[in-house]
């Protein structure tokens, strides 16, 4: 068993998730103050992208996705029925079904990206100089070890 951590890193855990908290929040007012759909929507699509034409199956997507998701289900009806993505079902499998992106889908993640990418230089890039960027970006990636991205 581990010894307790110290106050430091109690500290620093707290943080981290304020932190996660408080740029989450900034995003999501961000979309909502000119009308876009919430940044998991955004997560959703960019994943079926990136897929490509042939998708993704539901329980292929959430792992890719960078937010938590416990109702992936509900989440893609939600997005299905605004027309953003269609239900295929899988070649290989006729009990299966596949989530691909639609056009429309396409149109609307690109028309969030400003929004989101204006939002995390708010809540981070205008918080930090460059190289303090770096280093809490290798800071980050030491702790998420292989699970780290891009």
């Amino acid at each position: 068993m581990n010894p307790p951590p110290n106050d430091t890193v109690i500290r620093t855990w707290a943080r981290l998730q304020r932190a996660q908290h408080k740029a989450l929040s900034g995003i999501e007012d961000a979309l909502r103050t000119v009308g876009l759909p919430p940044l998991s929507w955004y997560d959703v699509l960019l994943e079926l992208e990136r897929a490509g034409d042939g998708g993704l199956r539901p329980v292929e997507l959430e792992p890719r996705m960078l937010l938590p998701q416990y109702s992936i289900s509900r989440l893609l009806d939600r997005i299905e029925a605004a027309g953003y993505l269609e239900r295929r079902t899988c070649s290989n499998d006729g009990r299966g079904q596949m989530i691909v992106v639609t056009r429309a889908g396409r149109v609307l993640r690109a028309k969030m990206w400003p929004v989101y990418a204006g939002a995390i230089g708010a809540a981070v890039g205008d918080k930090l100089t460059a190289g303090e960027a770096r280093t809490l970006d290798n800071l980050l990636g030491k702790i998420l070890g292989s699970e780290a991205i891009g």
